[in-house]
């Protein structure tokens, strides 16, 4: 059992490290999509800067939240879950995306059980 447990730890490590931080270098690239399609008007109108310079902070947030998940799990794990909770509701609160939504709430969800199969008492007493 305990192999088992630390397999799925491990997918999830690296799922949460390596797809915020993809994802953080594509608000550079937009190889895989334009992301500031994902900002609602109402808030793109708030900004002070382009919706693509927030994004490209954007960016830059996720692929740290991305090396804190490789680095220091337990820790990254609750922020990029907490980050994917707060990018749900936004999406959530401008009804837009909704399908996205939903995706990153689960996500978040699995980013929240790294972090709880990552807390040292259960580490030590499973492994």
């Amino acid at each position: 059992m305990g192999s088992n447990v630390q397999l799925v730890k491990n997918i999830l490590k690296y799922t949460f490290g390596l797809v915020p931080i993809v994802a953080g270098l594509d608000k550079f690239t937009k190889i895989l999509t334009n992301w500031s399609q994902y900002i609602s008007e109402g808030f793109a109108g708030m900004l002070p800067f382009e919706a693509s310079t927030f994004m490209i902070i954007i960016g830059v947030i996720e692929i740290i939240a991305g090396i804190l998940v490789l680095t220091k799990t337990k820790l990254g794990a609750y922020v990029v879950s907490a980050w994917l909770v707060a990018i749900a509701l936004t999406l959530i609160f401008s009804w837009s995306y909704v399908d996205v939504a939903v995706r990153d709430l689960v996500m978040a969800i699995a980013a929240f059980c790294l972090a709880k199969l990552s807390e040292n008492n259960y580490s030590k007493a499973n492994n």
